[in-house]
């Protein structure tokens, strides 16, 4: 039986047109045509589809996850048809020629969008943004589905299973979020099998003195940890039960201070050693909760930054997990698998995700601002919706 088209709701293009308005607001249409040429990515031809229009379509089809290709394409290329006119309107909508022209456009024009138009955007006083003078940042991973092509099964890989193969291959990525705002920056993609340890050090050479990181037991050790202290931020990340970590200094507000080592041999002649402080706290009254929570700083002064301050910011780490939540579940609108059939097109669908994910945060960002409050008071899933379906007077392309 041949499958039906999924389309658009009708009585939503307007709506859906000044969507197209909002993400050019967040990738001007200036800056990317300047990366499509940077990256010798420009429409070569004045007829087809322009390529500036393709990189709004993996952007769109990012918000409209279940409707068809083509669908897409017909909302975005009259979404900008203001700013090329009627000569976009006879570009080549079958989804052979949308693969296409994807495949020239390639993977690095969307990455390098992402990581200049993606930055963190939580303002001074903003609640949840800061902690004293410290931007507050979580690293974690996640995984994605991609589909079960022959090209992304050898390139991605397919996870673990008790009995045969997992349905799909999947993709593993590490990225830094902002815990106030929720926005997703430096995301590094790999295959499945690649940890989350290794794609995380390509994510460190982005923090740096401003922000304080926080991320869960998996990621601590040595080398890590050695890594991150020389990026002048504040450190806060929690460590497994069984961690070593003698107490060799007792401090007034109950944390003690505690040296880490790269080996034994090391720790037995007393050399190459970092000293960190150890703050241990238990959940008192929580369902389910741990006996004992503990954690690591290179905040070595209780005085600046008491114990019970640390152990309630840490419970912020758990923005980033919501973060994923919001980028694999509810902006992919209930698809758990990304739509592109080869490993380039896959991280090109990748990088738009973030950067889609980013503009709608953005977009709270600035309402929480008008009004008093913090961003994650506001509802995510009211804000996707939004965009797509009620964005209020706007033009499809800014000034």
């Amino acid at each position: 039986m041949a499958r039906t088209k999924a389309k658009l709701p009708g009585g939503a293009r307007l709506a859906d047109y000044l969507t197209l308005g909002y993400l050019a607001m967040n990738c001007p249409v200036d800056r990317v045509r300047m990366v499509l040429a940077a990256n010798s990515a420009e429409s070569q031809r004045q007829r087809g589809l322009p390529h500036e229009v393709l990189v709004y379509f993996v952007m769109a089809m990012n918000l409209y996850a279940t409707v068809a290709y083509e669908e897409v394409l017909r909302c975005v290329v009259e979404g900008l048809r203001q700013l090329w006119g009627d000569a976009v309107k006879d570009a080549v909508v079958t989804k052979a020629a949308i693969t296409a022209a994807r495949q020239r456009v390639g993977v690095e024009p969307l990455k390098q969008l992402y990581a200049e138009q993606v930055t963190p955007i939580g303002p001074a006083g903003m609640a949840g943004v800061w902690y004293q003078e410290h931007r507050v940042m979580a690293i974690d991973g996640s995984t994605l589905d991609v589909p079960d092509e022959k090209a992304n099964v050898e390139h991605f890989g397919y996870p673990g299973a008790s009995r045969g193969e997992t349905a799909f291959p999947q993709m593993r990525f590490v990225g830094l979020a902002e815990c106030g705002t929720h926005v997703l920056l430096n995301a590094v993609p790999g295959a499945y099998h690649d940890s989350e340890l290794k794609l995380a050090e390509a994510v460190i050479p982005h923090v740096d003195a401003t922000m304080l990181l926080m991320a869960d037991r998996n990621f601590f050790g040595y080398a890590f940890w050695k890594k991150c202290t020389a990026s002048g931020a504040g450190l806060l990340f929690r460590v497994k039960a069984a961690r070593r970590l003698p107490r060799e200094r007792e401090l007034a507000d109950g944390s003690f201070l505690s040296t880490i080592y790269p080996n034994d041999t090391d720790r037995r002649n007393h050399q190459n050693g970092i000293v960190v402080r150890v703050v241990e706290y238990a959940l008192d009254g929580i369902d389910q909760a741990e006996p004992v929570y503990r954690l690591v700083t290179n905040w070595l002064d209780p005085a600046t930054a008491p114990a019970v301050e640390l152990a309630a910011l840490y419970h912020r780490r758990w923005k980033i997990e919501t973060t994923l939540d919001e980028v694999k579940v509810h902006l992919l609108d209930g698809r758990t698998t990304l739509r592109s059939k080869t490993p380039d097109l896959v991280l090109q669908e990748f990088y738009a995700l973030m950067i889609t994910h980013a503009a709608i945060r953005r977009m709270m960002v600035e309402a929480a601002g008008a009004t008093g409050q913090a961003t994650e008071d506001l509802s995510y899933v009211h804000a996707v919706r939004v965009l797509k379906r009620r964005l209020p007077a706007a033009v499809a392309i800014p000034p």
